[in-house]
């Protein structure tokens, strides 16, 4: 079981199960975060959220969710999937996970380099 929270602690969560995790070099990752995002990935049935989430439509197909009071970006979620990603940086203590992948390097900053051996996709 992972606990995770807002900076202001307005915003608290618990993941039961965590399916993958991946670092998001996409431009609208690299805005919200200043560099890239790492998240979780786990079903909805895994994931409890207690406090207000403010949820942002970044896309025609997903949305951003953050603390409305410290602002904090804590979850992305696809429309159509039973899934939510959960910020890693987010979560209290260790999380006893690896990355798994990289996603959307063809977005990555160029003042940075990957240089784990964790798969990349360029989309």
């Amino acid at each position: 079981m992972l606990t995770g929270s807002c900076n202001c602690g307005g915003v608290t969560f618990t993941v039961a199960e965590t399916q993958r995790s991946s670092a998001c070099h996409c431009g609208q990752c690299r805005k919200q975060t200043g560099h890239h995002w790492a998240s979780g990935l786990a079903a909805d049935s895994d994931v409890t959220i207690s406090g207000e989430v403010k949820w942002h439509a970044s896309s025609a197909f997903a949305r951003r969710g953050f603390c409305p009071v410290c602002g904090c970006f804590l979850f992305w979620k696809k429309d159509a999937e039973p899934k939510i990603s959960f910020s890693l940086g987010a979560i209290d203590g260790d999380t006893g996970l690896r990355l798994d992948r990289h996603i959307f390097t063809a977005s990555k900053g160029d003042y940075y380099d990957i240089a784990d051996n964790v798969p990349q996709r360029e989309t």
